[in-house]
């Protein structure tokens, strides 16, 4: 004997059932019961989502710390609004356009971008709205399905609160958007009402899913099959002939978008649909075993695993055991069927997970509902196989509960109130304080928005993984990593494959003039030396550092003219302090036009000591010119550790020479 919310509907064909007390003739309850009902349904709901998405928004921004990929959706969002492009560098059909273009939808409309310094945080709002549509939309799925309110809510508060959970949704992923189009094709694939247009909508839904997050669609079998059994069996047909219309009707749009554009087929000089497709299928390297320790399966599970365990090792018990019961049989096979797939030897994207999540809500609630229902079975004879089956599923979920309680407490705290961030903010401000306006840098993508925004030209700022797979980022780069003056390592920079070896030469190449957070999080500055001279000096105590960022601070001083052929010697950090500082002081009085740097013969060190000015206050300071009696004055004054080893008169300018000791402490050091 199957329980009342194991039942099939009542088919059409069936005898009318009489109407239960309260209820108009025709079946349908009074418009005040209806009002009720939605009154109870928001007493179950709200304080299950607003729990939840408070969780999920306080300090929103601090933890977890931004990551590349997060960059990457979110310039490319940023460039259609500001750029009005589709993507901050040429698209080349990875991912349908569709997810970013509804996160620039979001910021263009709510002014996100504005609201704050880091752009990230802005499409992590987007993601937030999604979310917590998403979890309305799981609430009422749980519902149609046949569970009780409780149980939606219980599902709803595991979507939301699970640290698994709140580690995704607060990331700027396409899959945070898809799951809300899931959820609400898979709840319009249940309508019974209307149900024409449910099934377009559904369909019409699901394929905006896909072309939002293409892994998507691996649900398709769990849709069709929905609307399939629940199909009237009268127009069956029609409906789902008309459903697969509309979901052909969006994939070919997405094949027109690329047919108009030229950009179907492979060709010489462009991006192609075919390209990206088979990147994604068959030529992405794949994650390996998870038997192997240093995989990427392995490093991606065990993420998974550290994040909440409890979850994952009751989902999966759970999952086995909802197989058996009729009304999470398809939702468990879908979770289990999506697990599997994780190991067929391709590619695992770490936010995979986050498309597992509903089902993994829905099947752990259910199961808890189940429990309960086989326990309080009255008959005591064929009952007694479920109430035994009810109390291991209760006792199971008990110790789950039990489990998962300090360990939720303990992350959700860190999530609450670390500033895991923080370095990458310090790392953006150094940036924008120390580096020349005219520095072309290799940085994460988390950061290409906000250094742009800060005044930084776009082609300086240049996403690493583009230095060696786009031809335009090459083209303004002839000479490789030498072209590159700072290199903005984060975690993901420093573990990436060894396929980009402009970025590798940049980094052996550079040393590091400001350093912030430490582990995983920390972010290192490193400045890139074309010349290699002053690479013995990387373990000076910081002075070559201290050069390099004095230099750059005197280039971008207006008051200062160099000639572009010396310009590179102050950012490289082999341009004597003394020089720097006091042509930086002779600014203050009158502005300086310096001819040339250049070193001492009995010096080996690469170090420039000798300064040529050939101008003062706008008055030539060549020869016997005026201007040169101000600046041999000005010299003639220093004394103590910035006094100058000779001051002369020259054609080409005052000569000013200091010695080949320079003064240890003289510049401040990098901080870390």
């Amino acid at each position: 004997m199957t329980s009342t919310l194991d039942r099939t509907q009542v088919s059409p064909t069936e005898p009318e059932i009489t109407p239960r007390p309260g209820a108009l003739a025709d079946g349908n309850p009074p418009a005040r019961s209806s009002w009720r009902r939605r009154a109870i349904d928001l007493a179950w709901l709200l304080p299950a989502l607003v729990v939840g998405i408070v969780v999920n928004a306080v300090n929103l921004g601090g933890s977890p710390q931004r990551i590349d990929d997060e960059g990457t959706y979110t310039a490319q969002a940023w460039a259609i609004g500001h750029l009005g492009e589709l993507t901050h560098y040429t698209y080349w059909y990875d991912h349908p356009p569709l997810g970013w273009i509804q996160i620039a939808g979001y910021a263009g409309l709510t002014g996100a971008w504005d609201r704050y310094d880091v752009a990230v945080i802005a499409a992590r709002e987007a993601m937030l709205v999604a979310t917590a549509v998403a979890a309305v939309l799981l609430w009422a799925l749980v519902r149609r399905i046949g569970f009780g309110r409780a149980t939606a809510s219980v599902a709803t508060v595991i979507f939301l609160m699970s640290p698994l959970a709140v580690q995704f949704h607060r990331q700027v992923y396409l899959d945070n958007i898809a799951t809300a189009w899931l959820l609400g094709a898979l709840l319009l694939a249940m309508s019974r009402n209307k149900q024409l247009l449910g099934y377009m909508g559904a369909a019409a839904a699901f394929s905006i899913a896909v072309l939002t997050k293409e892994t998507y669609l691996l649900a398709l079998p769990l849709l069709a099959w929905l609307m399939w059994r629940g199909a009237d069996r009268t127009t069956r047909r029609y409906t789902l002939s008309v459903s697969a219309a509309v979901v052909a009707l969006f994939g070919f749009g997405y094949v027109a978008f690329a047919l108009v554009k030229g950009e179907l087929m492979p060709g010489q000089d462009r991006v192609s649909l075919f390209e990206g497709l088979a990147f994604q299928l068959a030529s992405r390297e794949g994650s390996g075993s998870l038997l192997d320790p240093d995989s990427l399966m392995t490093r991606t599970v065990g993420m998974w695993l550290q994040l909440d365990a409890v979850l994952i090792g009751t989902v999966l018990i759970a999952g086995v055991a909802a197989v058996f019961v009729r009304r999470l049989r398809p939702w468990a096979i879908t979770l289990l069927a999506l697990t599997a797939f994780m190991f067929r030897g391709g590619y695992l994207p770490v936010p995979y997970v986050i498309m597992m999540l509903p089902f993994a809500a829905i099947v752990v609630a259910g199961i808890g509902q189940v429990a309960v229902e086989r326990l309080r079975a009255s008959e005591k004879t064929h009952r007694a196989i479920s109430r035994v089956a009810g109390s291991a599923l209760a006792a199971g979920l008990a110790v789950a509960m039990v489990a998962a309680v300090p360990l939720w407490a303990t992350q959700l705290r860190g999530f609450v109130l670390a500033d895991l961030d923080e370095p990458l903010r310090d790392a953006e401000a150094w940036m924008t304080e120390n580096a020349a306006p005219e520095a072309r840098m290799l940085v994460d993508d988390a950061m290409w928005v906000d250094l742009v925004d800060a005044g930084f030209a776009r082609d300086n700022v240049v996403w690493y993984y583009k230095a060696d797979t786009d031809s335009d980022v090459q083209d303004l780069a002839p000479d490789g990593w030498r072209d590159y003056d700072y290199v903005v390592t984060t975690d993901s920079m420093r573990t990436f494959p060894t396929e980009f070896p402009t970025v590798q030469q940049a980094i052996d190449n550079s040393v590091v003039v400001a350093s912030f957070g430490q582990g995983a999080q920390q972010v290192d500055i490193r400045f890139v030396d074309a010349t290699q001279s002053g690479l013995d000096q990387a373990d000076d105590d910081g002075l070559y550092a201290a050069r390099s960022i004095a230099g750059q601070q005197l280039l971008a001083n207006p008051g200062v003219g160099f000639p572009e052929g010396i310009q590179d010697l102050l950012t490289a950090g082999v341009v004597d302090g003394r020089i720097l500082l006091t042509v930086a002081q002779l600014a203050a009085t009158g502005e300086v036009a310096v001819a040339d740097l250049a070193q001492l013969d009995d010096d080996p060190s690469g170090v420039h000591r000798q300064l040529v000015i050939s101008s003062y206050a706008g008055v030539d300071a060549r020869g016997d010119a005026a201007g040169a009696d101000a600046a041999i004055s000005f010299f003639a004054s220093l004394s103590g550790e910035l006094e100058p080893l000779s001051v002369e008169r020259s054609d080409a300018g005052v000569i000013v020479t200091f010695s080949p000791v320079e003064p240890a402490n003289l510049l401040p050091r990098p901080a870390e």
